[in-house]
């Protein structure tokens, strides 16, 4: 069959019912599901075999499961239906008023240390624009770009980008956060290899900071004496001040959180503790017009507070 042919026989309920009948498991429950008779499901599910030229699913007295060609369907299934979602929530912004959408993910450091002013400035030039932001670790991010779930997206530098297009955003720095009693406090650098001696307070373990400091502690061979695992820097800084360990943070974190709490930091000379941060898209020219807007913001905001 062409594929003109093709794109005319696979219809968006369709999809729907082969989604469900993957996910329910039987045709019955899928019908029961998208509320359409088991004699109609079964006749759309029949039409899409002979559209797409293979059988998409096993069928087996325990339920039906996808073959290797439902396997490739179901990837694209899901796909178009989840744009066809985002067409709705788009053109419901329009509607509402706003003239343009950008869905966005980014990791803690990005969110925390620049994100708040850059998007301030991109937004304040483009007032009738929305930003949808959700935080992520740094190989969520890459996964939510490469899966459509996001427009842009802001990681580590380090993060395995997977084919996706990479382009600088920023610089920032890592220190080590302590008490000001500590043997270190009053040091104005440190190798990381000189505080495992001491007990840490680790960011959650999908973070690419606990990933990078695990890493330099193996590279180092010695162990990284780990208290616990906190979700934030705000609770990394609180820890820290409790007594339970050190903490590596941004530079520009400790200055908005941990000043405050009378903690000292003190910079680290390893040099993957000078980090990038990066902005990865599917494809630049693809983005809409108003992702490119901000994509260009914020690729060039760096060098423009430089000058």
């Amino acid at each position: 069959m062409t594929i003109h042919n093709l794109a005319r026989r696979l219809d968006l309920t369709t999809l729907q019912l082969f989604l469900a009948v993957h996910e329910e498991g039987t045709l019955t429950r899928a019908a029961e599901r998208e509320t359409i008779a088991v004699s109609a499901a079964s006749k759309r599910l029949l039409e899409l075999e002979q559209a797409v030229g293979a059988s998409l699913f096993v069928r087996q007295a325990r339920g039906m499961t996808l073959t290797a060609a439902g396997e490739t369907l179901l990837y694209h299934a899901r796909r178009v239906l989840r744009d066809v979602e985002n067409i709705g929530v788009e053109l419901a912004e329009h509607a509402s008023g706003v003239r343009g959408y950008v869905r966005m993910m980014a990791n803690l450091s990005a969110i925390v240390e620049f994100l708040p002013e850059d998007l301030r400035a991109f937004l304040d030039a483009h007032a009738r624009v929305k930003v949808d932001l959700e935080e992520r670790p740094s190989g969520g991010v890459v996964e939510a770009v490469a899966d459509s779930l996001a427009d842009l997206g802001i990681c580590s530098g380090e993060s395995d980008t997977r084919g996706l297009t990479a382009t600088h955003y920023r610089h920032d720095q890592l220190v080590v956060v302590m008490r000001p009693d500590h043997r270190l406090a009053r040091r104005k650098s440190v190798l990381f290899a000189d505080t495992l001696d001491s007990d840490h307070v680790g960011l959650h373990s999908a973070s690419s900071i606990n990933m990078r400091t695990h890493l330099a502690a193996q590279q180092a061979g010695r162990p990284m004496r780990l208290r616990i695992h906190v979700p934030g820097f705000d609770a990394v800084c609180r820890m820290v001040q409790a007594g339970m360990g050190l903490g590596v943070l941004p530079l520009d974190v400790f200055n908005f959180i941990g000043r405050a709490l009378d903690l000292r930091a003190v910079k680290l000379e390893d040099e993957w503790a000078r980090r990038q941060l990066i902005i990865v898209t599917r494809e630049v020219e693809s983005l809409s017009p108003v992702s490119r807007l901000l994509f260009d913001h914020l690729a060039s905001v760096e060098a423009g507070r430089a000058a």
